[in-house]
């Protein structure tokens, strides 16, 4: 007996984070103890954090998705209107 998960098609993920995001998360803390040891600023660790919060998925969408549509939307692609007159 075989069980498939529902969605063979769906995108890795381990709690709450794709692989992909946790594989950034996890060099950019490690980046980030580098930094704090060295005396650097704490700016690397508050740029992951951020990321980390932001990278979060809830039923297969993420606040760091819909800034990217709305990005999209609003700057980077043309929009196409086409106006007609129904008679």
């Amino acid at each position: 007996m075989y069980i498939y998960p529902s969605n063979l098609k769906a995108k890795p993920k381990m709690w709450l984070w794709e692989l992909r995001s946790l594989a950034f998360i996890g060099v950019g803390l490690i980046l980030s103890v580098l930094a704090l040891a060295n005396g650097l600023s704490g700016l690397p660790l508050v740029v992951t954090a951020l990321y980390a919060f932001l990278s979060i998925k809830v039923e297969d969408t993420s606040v760091l998705d819909f800034l990217r549509f709305a990005a999209d939307f609003l700057f980077l692609k043309q929009q196409y209107y086409d106006w007609r007159q129904e008679t």
